[in-house]
């Protein structure tokens, strides 16, 4: 807010857009939806910065995968058409504690190496990129996170979501399932949610929240000191 003049409403914007995309999804906790004005005028709980429907919930759940071969796959006839093109694991570097940004605290520099490592792997660049899973335990990580990725130049965010690049009839659709904000975040068994988003999204199986024409997704996980993982799955 104060390195590029963000105004809290950026912020309200993307939790009332997570509520949209959640009322689509029957495994979101929350499915109300929620406008710009109704977040901006809940309960503060940091004056001029968050209230508090810009944080994601305490949410309990679980999840599972079962691993199989990819001949078991092939016996049995299962959709194995989604391939992961590229990962990329980062922790903390020195730049998170001596570059005095609060960005890089939040995980903005190792999502940004992730990311990086990810594009490279996969010789397929942000924007070619149709849908994203990303890790908005508040709305003001998903928005540090569209300049991470490269959805967006840096500082350009505040222009993104104006722009509705971050939903749908946008340049990308952000968190279909309504992201942590909406859907919840039950730590372990937040990624596997991802996934499963993202996967059903190129399989063409969402329902109410596909994304037309899907081809190439992104996933972004993030655990604060300090852990970023960047996924990018295809067909």
């Amino acid at each position: 807010m104060k390195r590029f003049g963000t105004p809290l409403e950026t912020f309200a914007k993307i939790r009332a857009k997570a509520s949209r995309h959640a009322a689509n999804n029957p495994m979101s906790v929350f499915r109300k939806v929620l406008t710009t004005e109704e977040v901006l005028a809940d309960q503060v709980v940091w004056p001029g910065v968050m209230t508090r429907l810009m944080a994601c919930p305490p949410t309990c759940g679980a999840a599972a995968v079962v691993l199989c071969s990819e001949d078991y796959a092939k016996k049995h006839g299962l959709d194995s058409r989604v391939w992961i093109a590229g990962q990329a694991l980062t922790t903390d570097g020195p730049e998170t504690f001596n570059a005095g940004d609060m960005r890089n605290i939040a995980g903005f520099s190792m999502s940004r190496a992730a990311a990086s490592k990810v594009y490279e792997q996969a010789g397929i660049g942000a924007e070619d990129v149709n849908v994203v899973e990303l890790h908005d335990c508040f709305a003001h990580n998903e928005l540090l996170t569209y300049e991470a990725l490269g959805l967006c130049p840096e500082g350009g965010a505040q222009k993104f979501v104006d722009d509705g690049d971050n939903t749908y009839g946008g340049k990308y659709v952000v968190n279909p399932s309504g992201g942590l904000l909406s859907k919840g975040h039950p730590i372990g068994a937040t990624g596997l949610a991802q996934c499963t988003e993202l996967v059903q999204q190129l399989r063409g199986k969402a329902d109410r929240r596909q994304v037309e024409g899907a081809r190439i997704a992104l996933q972004h996980n993030v655990g604060i000191g300090g852990a970023a993982v960047v996924t990018m799955y295809r067909i």
